[in-house]
């Protein structure tokens, strides 16, 4: 599994997020750029890579995906923003009131991607830069096990349950979490982010897509044409593909 990020500019997002997270960039291929850690094994569950791709629109609105970034001290958080702000991030308003209002950063990548720099919490101690990636959902406990089915991921404990949300993870113990918080805002436009899922080597891609569509997703049209993945919406109507096995 990967998180596919829709980019005006693919490699300078891409050099942006390596620089971020202490990964590396790879060499990009049609316009695709990714990122991923030094050494890294698709697709070993220890982290999520990021793939970038080329699209002419820029970004409206405020994003129903985003990703938090792990801290292991007060002292850590406040360098990693201010690492981030010279790396090109900038501080973001997206209703949390003023700086200070609550314990983590809300931040924007060179592209007005919104994501967090979060206070330190036990929790994510050890996941790695990235503490999770966090989908808006308006019914977090509806498409939970659905979301099961997609990743091969099983319940969590971090702070989602809280929230009212849902919390996801590789049944390996390791890398990020997938985090489902309720939203009460509409889904208008297609997301700029999303995931990509794939059946292992020995599974079947058809299989794997029929099972989804019994389980509540939908095909969508987001004028991919003729390609070798397939496109769908998950049950609260955001599109991720599925790819062939690997």
């Amino acid at each position: 599994m990967h998180l596919a990020i829709d980019a005006t500019d693919p490699g300078r997002l891409a050099r942006f997020w390596a620089a971020a997270l202490g990964w590396e960039a790879a060499a990009e291929e049609d316009g695709v750029a990714a990122v991923e850690p030094s050494g890294y094994t698709y697709p070993d569950p220890v982290a999520l890579p990021l793939v970038f791709i080329p699209v002419s629109e820029a970004k409206t609105g405020k994003n129903r995906i985003h990703l938090d970034l792990a801290s292991d001290s007060a002292a850590h958080q406040a360098a990693q923003v201010e690492r981030l702000l010279g790396l090109g991030a900038v501080r973001a308003d997206i209703g949390q009131g003023v700086q200070g209002a609550v314990p983590w950063e809300v931040m924007a990548d060179p592209e007005g991607n919104e994501f967090c720099v979060l206070d330190p919490r036990p929790v994510y101690l050890g996941v790695g830069p990235v503490a999770a990636i966090v989908a808006d959902c308006r019914d977090p406990a509806g498409v939970a096990g659905f979301w099961q089915l997609a990743s091969g991921w099983v319940p969590g404990h971090s702070l989602a349950w809280s929230a009212g949300g849902a919390s996801l993870r590789s049944p390996a113990g390791v890398g990020p979490y997938l985090e489902l918080l309720p939203s009460a805002d509409a889904k208008t436009v297609k997301n700029r982010m999303h995931l990509d899922v794939a059946p292992f080597p020995a599974e079947d891609q058809a299989a794997a897509v029929a099972e989804l569509l019994a389980a509540g997703a939908v095909r969508a049209d987001i004028g991919q044409g003729a390609v070798s993945w397939t496109v769908l919406a998950d049950p609260d109507g955001s599109e991720f593909c599925v790819l062939s096995p690997r």
